[in-house]
């Protein structure tokens, strides 16, 4: 596409994408890798929150190329991603004005890279992970943190991954990248495939 240039240069979107995500690490605030993460429940009821992007896997990966992200495997969002296959996201950093929507189907990341991010994390949210029956009621703060207490001292200082924590990793099948234009006349350039074996079908959109 002759005025794919600039920003929106290359043949890799995941190396787009990471090259986006570095460039907002320097000038977003907080969270430059929150996502605004979309599934729907049995009924077709859609559903969003905030989670944090850890990974992005690049087209030579295992996967073929995908994102990844951290969660309680018995939360409201796994349990929705389980049952539909499939999830969305957008990325958008105001400070750029710039932002990535993803949609693809979802697996898990259940072995040693969960392990491995796991690990990395402080000890108290590798223990609060333990706590936390994510998205089901709680009684009160005081409760949670009498459960972390208690967990604390049976788990001790190097607790291993919970087998109901792990990741899910996002396999595109769409990947669209907008950037603010003068007038509103933004860019967008929609990448989308049906398999990773696929080359990407690459498409500018109107604003």
């Amino acid at each position: 596409m002759s005025d794919r240039h600039g920003i929106f240069a290359g043949d890799d979107p995941f190396a787009i994408a990471q090259s986006w995500l570095d460039e907002a690490e320097k000038s977003e605030v907080n969270d430059p890798n929150a996502i605004a993460l979309s599934t729907v429940d049995a009924s077709g009821m859609p559903n969003a929150r905030m989670v944090l992007l850890k990974e992005i896997e690049g087209q030579g990966a295992p996967s073929g190329g995908a994102f990844v992200f951290y969660t309680n495997y018995e939360s409201a969002k796994a349990q929705e991603i389980e049952q539909a296959g499939r999830a969305a996201f957008v990325m958008h950093w105001k400070s750029l004005r710039r932002q990535v929507r993803v949609r693809g189907d979802v697996v898990r990341e259940e072995g040693p890279q969960a392990d491995e991010y796991y690990a990395s994390r402080s000890l108290k949210s590798r223990l609060g992970a333990w706590a936390s029956q994510q998205s089901r009621p709680l009684s009160s703060r005081s409760a949670l943190m009498a459960e972390v207490a208690k967990i604390t001292a049976t788990k001790g200082p190097n607790p291993p991954r919970p087998s109901f924590w792990g990741g899910f990793r996002i396999i595109p099948k769409e990947i669209e990248f907008w950037a603010d234009g003068a007038f509103r006349l933004h860019d967008r350039f929609a990448w989308r495939r049906e398999t990773r074996e696929e080359n990407w079908k690459i498409t500018r959109l109107n604003p």
